[in-house]
């Protein structure tokens, strides 16, 4: 398993302590040994040990709910000491076909009521060495040996993330 396998693993199992219908979250990973070498305080803290190949996953400020996440992302340019970052965001999933049905007027709320949505928990990592790793977790089979994970689960998102790195 890659240390972005293991992060993005971490961190879904992590949201899944949380519960259900949790706004997006945004993490930043930094390398392990500068975290410890520019901010021992913090890295000490944290509890992230001085390993060579250790990541830290570093809980962002809270993004904003009223916008698409897309456009929040590309919004944003991190600093070269960030090695990565990871999203963790709940999104609708509607059965084959129901995309011919949505009204123009208020589609998330017609989403949210559709009689065959099925909530999913999406966490999905980067790196800017250009490594990719995603987790999906269905609400409907909202167990730990039913989570799906790849590097190729959400390739457009995983993109929008990417573009925040360069």
């Amino acid at each position: 398993m890659t240390r972005l396998e293991e992060v993005v693993r971490d961190l879904e199992r992590h949201a899944a302590t949380a519960g259900w219908d949790a706004p997006p979250r945004l993490y930043a990973l930094v390398e392990a040994p500068e975290l410890n070498r520019t901010e021992p305080d913090l890295a000490r803290q944290l509890g992230v040990p001085d390993e060579p190949d250790g990541i830290a996953a570093l809980e962002q400020p809270d993004l904003p709910v009223d916008r698409p996440i897309e456009d929040v992302l590309h919004g944003i340019e991190w600093p070269e000491q960030v090695a990565g970052c990871v999203l963790i965001l709940e999104r609708i999933l509607l059965p084959e076909g129901a995309e011919d049905e949505v009204p123009d007027d208020d589609p998330v709320t017609w989403a949210a009521q559709h009689p065959g949505r099925e909530d999913v928990r999406l966490v999905v990592g980067v790196l800017r060495d250009g490594s990719r790793h995603s987790a999906m977790r269905l609400r409907g089979h909202d167990s730990d040996d039913e989570v799906l994970t790849g590097p190729e689960l959400v390739p457009g998102l995983a993109d929008t993330l990417a573009s925040t790195l360069i």
